[in-house]
């Protein structure tokens, strides 16, 4: 019975890793069962090489005791259960995540029903007591809490709805409340982020401003922050608005109410769950279809799908842009080491701006703070000064010192446009010129052809190419080499650390380092 015992806290131990990784990979994947199975079906291939020699051993020493008496089987069980316990254990303590495991009340809860589910397995194989679920127990410690993501995540799913449910209710009656406060929803396949943070430090020169913090756009985001952060002086509420589903944007409409909604671009993001394109620029145009008739939409005409979509909605719209006519655009941009200047051109108006921020992407957000910032009566100095003032917005092509280097920080979910306007960005500074980039992903069956095209417009904008995750980048790779690049000077990593080894032992004080994207563990391949 002590056996019996000792063996059962093992390959308990034993699967407190694995556990572990199976619930940091579903919450990388926003606890979507899906995307869960999307990401385990992608994969398997590199978990089942890691599960080959465990599972060799196991059924290995199987086959050895097949003659021995069950006493002996159970002590060759606690001897491999507990080698394995303390493999895992090991292996763990070296790891280091880009983006560890968040331990929330939902975290939490999962925990709670996954060790319920895993006990309760384990202890039937237990009580059979057979030589066959002796081994049999071993190996769900290793592979059981893989699966078990999927009957936790259907238990769990009435109590978490619920649980948010209540919270998105209470923001509801926090926001009726508000009677004189201006909302304004942001969305698009990118710019979001940067446009929001250039809104605030606009309207902030005017209004008190509070703003959803961080990339806070889902709906519990979004609640949160009306929750905990939304107070009677602010006057002006800066919302983003994100979507990776159909319906998304609607139900966000439907609960935040804004007035005024700025689509900043629409692209192939997140294509392999929206599952269409025309899916995507319906649902992102949304944020226009479903304002007030007394409302006010800022649109990106740059942007050919915002540009030719049919508005049925009669609200008034503006637009903005710098390659297509528009209400408001920018002529003659620069840039520098400084930062970026231009003329911001609004009917027979011509009004100079400079900004620490880089590249086209942030002067068009410029722009659309701009419009929002004139519908709501600020002066163009007002908005001169709070452009003037900004800093530069983290992860998105902020220029940084680093260990006597110079970088351009745009490690923030990257994707075509945003990485093509970083790459001229990049062109465009002195000495050589590096990049480092794991590639895009979330673009569905467009992925490979767009992160392919990606390679190839690194020829003559990059001097050196460092790319992480041999696998995922082996498109870019290809792009590269039909582009004509010279091949020598690529460089294919595991790991991020390993391609700033590289940087620092090349690269010089004046040269260039651009960071272009950086994914989740769960991507990094």
């Amino acid at each position: 019975m002590i056996l019996k015992v000792i063996y059962y806290i093992l390959v308990a131990v034993a699967a407190l890793v694995p556990a572990k990784h199976a619930l940091h990979m579903f919450q990388q994947n926003r606890y979507t069962l899906g995307r869960y199975t999307a990401w385990v079906s992608d994969n398997i291939q590199g978990g089942a090489r890691r599960a080959l020699i465990p599972t060799i051993v196991i059924v290995a020493v199987a086959f050895a005791c097949m003659h021995l008496s069950v006493e002996h089987v159970l002590l060759f069980c606690i001897g491999i259960a507990a080698a394995l316990a303390g493999i895992l254990y090991l292996r763990e303590k070296h790891a280091v995540y880009i983006k560890p495991l968040v331990y929330t009340d939902r975290v939490k809860r999962q925990i709670i029903v996954m060790a319920v589910l895993y006990l309760l397995i384990q202890f039937w194989l237990l009580w059979m007591f057979r030589r066959l679920n002796l081994w049999m127990m071993l190996a769900f410690s290793y592979f059981g809490p893989w699966l078990l993501i999927y009957p936790m995540a259907l238990i769990t799913a009435p109590i978490e709805e619920r649980v948010n449910q209540g919270f998105v209710n209470d923001a509801r009656r926090i926001l009726d409340a508000y009677t004189d406060l201006t909302i304004i929803g942001i969305t698009g396949s990118y710019g979001k982020t940067s446009t929001k943070n250039v809104l605030q430090a606009v309207l902030s020169e005017h209004f008190n401003t509070l703003i959803t913090p961080a990339s806070y756009n889902t709906p519990m985001g979004i609640t949160r922050t009306i929750r905990e952060m939304l107070k009677p002086i602010h006057r002006v509420f800066v919302c983003e608005m994100g979507a990776d589903h159909v319906g998304d944007i609607t139900y966000l409409m439907d609960f935040v109410k804004p007035s005024i909604g700025i689509v900043t671009s629409i692209g192939p993001q997140h294509l392999q769950t929206f599952g269409s394109q025309e899916n995507i620029t319906r649902e992102k145009m949304e944020m226009i279809e479903k304002l007030p008739s007394d409302g006010f939409g800022i649109l990106n005409v740059d942007n050919e799908l915002i540009r030719t979509y049919p508005i049925q909605n009669r609200v008034p719209v503006t637009t903005y842009g710098i390659h297509h006519k528009a209400d408001y655009m920018a002529e003659e941009i620069t840039y520098s080491s400084r930062g970026s200047s231009f003329i911001l051109v609004n009917g027979e108006e011509r009004i100079p701006f400079e900004t620490k921020l880089l590249g086209e992407l942030n002067i068009l957000n410029i722009l659309s703070a701009a419009a929002a910032a004139r519908h709501l009566g600020l002066s163009w100095a007002e908005i001169q000064r709070g452009v003037r003032k900004m800093n530069q917005v983290e992860h998105r092509l902020q220029q940084r010192r680093i260990n006597g280097h110079n970088f351009i920080d745009d490690a923030f979910n990257a994707n075509p446009s945003g990485s093509a306007m970083a790459l001229d960005v990049l062109s465009g500074m002195p000495g050589k010129r590096y990049i480092v980039t794991p590639g895009m992903i979330d673009l569905g069956e467009q992925q490979d052809e767009l992160n392919r095209s990606f390679g190839a417009m690194m020829k003559d904008r990059c001097d050196e190419v460092i790319l992480v995750g041999k696998h995922q980048t082996e498109p870019i790779y290809e792009g590269l080499k039909l582009s004509g690049f010279d091949m020598d000077h690529v460089h294919v990593v595991d790991h991020v650390k390993e391609a700033f080894d590289i940087v620092y032992a090349t690269a010089q004080p004046d040269d260039t380092i651009l960071l272009e994207n950086d994914l989740p563990d769960a991507f990094n391949r």
